[in-house]
């Protein structure tokens, strides 16, 4: 992780747009090859990108990364369409084209503490009060940073202990069933408590903080798709009390769940 950080420390983001993306259902970006970074982080719905030809679909909790030189396309699912925040970007000075130390496309990746700093951005950006071009500086490579610190703590769980990587992909399939972690130290062989512990060293959180971010990114994409109302998703996710819903899916996202499904129904 240390080289990653190395790479970026003598280089200075110049950010040439930045939007909070809200996709119309025809929303498309044409093919083109970009002379800038993009980096985009999905909070709801679902799109597809194409990256040098190659089909990425990407969804809530996704971050998407196309570095410089890149023929980038995309186009949003008109049943889902994608909210998301994107920022292009550029190195000075211009000579420099280092490329992020990220995959082009890292799955379940966006925490509570990076949506927070999302939002402060926009309003940042949206404001433009003195100073902003240098805060808005100074919160991208924040961004940045905790993102890399996110991903490669990911990376090092892959390689590092397979039992918290079998948790993970277990949830990823059965998050709407009654899970908690004696269950899973079933699954895995080990003690509850030990369980407990080894998943926060690799993850950074609790088991069931995890387990809500999931099951929250998922309920905010069956909301975005306004086929269902906010207790069909809370059930249909995993959650039995509509009033816990409601706080987790708050506590994740910064926002209720009733404003989803209100932007859609509306």
């Amino acid at each position: 992780m240390e080289t990653d950080f190395d790479q970026l420390q003598d280089l200075f983001p110049d950010i040439v747009f930045f939007v909070d993306r809200r996709c119309f259902p025809n929303w498309e970006i044409i093919e083109q090859t970009i002379d800038f970074h993009d980096l985009t982080f999905v909070v709801g719905g679902k799109t597809n990108y194409f990256v040098d030809g190659v089909q990425y679909t990407i969804e809530a909790g996704d971050v998407i990364y196309i570095p410089v030189g890149s023929v980038r396309q995309a186009h949003t699912f008109k049943q889902s369409p994608a909210h998301s925040y994107a920022f292009n970007f550029k190195w000075l000075p211009n000579s420099r084209t280092d490329p992020l130390p990220l995959q082009t496309v890292t799955k379940n990746v966006i925490t509570s503490e990076l949506i927070g700093y999302l939002k402060q951005y926009s309003h940042i950006w949206m404001s433009k009060q003195p100073g902003y071009v240098m805060q808005a500086r100074a919160l991208f490579m924040l961004i940045i940073h905790r993102l890399i610190t996110i991903t490669s703590r990911n990376s090092a769980l892959i390689k590092a202990d397979h039992r918290v990587n079998q948790v993970i992909s277990f949830v990823a399939e059965h998050y709407p069933e009654e899970l908690d972690l004696s269950r899973m130290a079933q699954i895995v062989n080990l003690h509850p408590v030990y369980l407990g512990k080894l998943f926060k060293q690799y993850m950074g959180y609790s088991f069931k903080e995890y387990l809500n971010m999931i099951r929250v990114n998922h309920a905010e994409m069956l909301l975005s798709t306004g086929g269902f109302s906010v207790s069909q998703v809370a059930e249909r996710c995993g959650f039995r009390d509509i009033s816990y819903f409601s706080n987790v899916f708050k506590s994740v996202k910064g926002y209720p769940p009733s404003t989803v499904f209100k932007c859609q129904s509306g």
